[in-house]
């Protein structure tokens, strides 16, 4: 009796939490204004079959990498471990362009196919086939195709659904929001064990996001450590406690819609991603000027008269990203 007793609690509690957290996420979209019902997408497949794109109907651009431990398409039951080839680079560049030139898209989501693996960076066997010529323009097409990304006026969120390693972390960091799922997963720059540095943006990117110090420690030992610790760092924003994967993306996509029209001033967010990626790069008093810049043109935008409109007749506005 007691046994069954507690069967019945093991599968009675597994429900209690899914609906109370449920609940949490109706309440935090009420306060929002909004209670959305957006749900992920059918992905398609893009040239060269290494990533899948969608959007979904509040415009959220969803970029879904997805290849064996070779970098080819993914075929039958191997596991997606998700390594980069220059044709997967093709596949992401032409993804974003996609997201950059669509008016309805206000925010740009990465991530990796499958349960284990976010990324696993370059594939290891394609890259020792390369010429080191060839090698040093594969990771300049790997900087300019993160370089559009980050200069993409759209909010950019990596959903770390799995292990985030190598060029995997480097696709992670030119984000602006890196949330993971909670697991047995493991982040780092291992690159130092094959005698390189991790050159499609890691030295650059790491040492920005955590500092020099931390950032060097990192490289050279090579080590690899959890969400948690990477957390701890800032390098990771949040942790999600998803039970599954699919909730997970629909949890990922509820706060992506925090930045989505009508609820987000998206022309605002944009602006103010121009000015933080751009500014961080040039002497103060030339930031300051880009600043108000960036700022002259959002006080002569629509979204601006109706976000200082509503303010003051206490509404809640809807912006239309003009």
């Amino acid at each position: 009796m007691e046994i069954g007793k507690e069967r019945r609690r093991d599968s009675f509690f597994p429900r209690v939490r899914e609906l109370a957290k449920l609940v949490l996420r109706l309440v935090d979209m009420a306060e929002l204004g909004r209670v959305s019902m957006t749900t992920w997408p059918e992905l398609k497949p893009m040239k060269n079959r290494l990533v899948n794109y969608g959007v979904t109907e509040n415009g959220v651009a969803i970029i879904e990498l997805v290849s064996d431990s070779d970098g080819e398409p993914l075929e039958g039951d191997r596991t997606a471990v998700n390594t980069y080839t220059r044709e997967m680079w093709h596949d992401i560049d032409d993804a974003i362009l996609s997201a950059r030139f669509d008016d309805d898209v206000s925010v740009i989501l990465l991530t990796g196919h499958g349960e284990k693996f976010f990324s696993a960076g370059a594939s290891i066997k394609y890259l020792n086939k390369l010429t080191p010529r060839y090698k040093y323009f594969f990771c300049l097409h790997a900087n300019e195709t993160l370089s559009r990304l980050e200069q993409t006026p759209k909010i950019v969120i990596a959903a770390l659904n799995g292990h985030t390693v190598g060029g995997g972390l480097e696709i992670a960091m030119a984000a602006d929001i890196r949330i993971a799922r909670k697991g047995n997963f493991q982040v780092g720059l291992p690159e130092v064990s094959l005698g390189v540095l991790a050159g499609t943006g890691g030295t650059a990117r790491l040492s920005r996001l955590v500092g020099k110090a931390k950032a060097m420690e990192i490289m050279v030992t090579g080590r690899k450590f959890s969400f948690e610790e990477a957390k701890d760092m800032d390098l990771v924003h949040d942790i999600y406690d998803s039970m599954t994967l699919e909730e997970f993306h629909q949890d990922v996509l509820d706060y992506s819609g925090r930045f989505t029209l009508p609820f987000a001033a998206a022309k605002a967010i944009g602006n103010i991603k121009r000015s933080v990626q751009s500014g961080l790069e040039i002497p103060l008093e030339y930031h300051l000027a880009l600043e108000r810049e960036l700022q002259s043109d959002l006080f002569q935008s629509d979204d601006a008269k109706t976000g200082i409109k509503a303010y003051v007749d206490k509404q809640t506005p809807r912006f239309e990203g003009k």
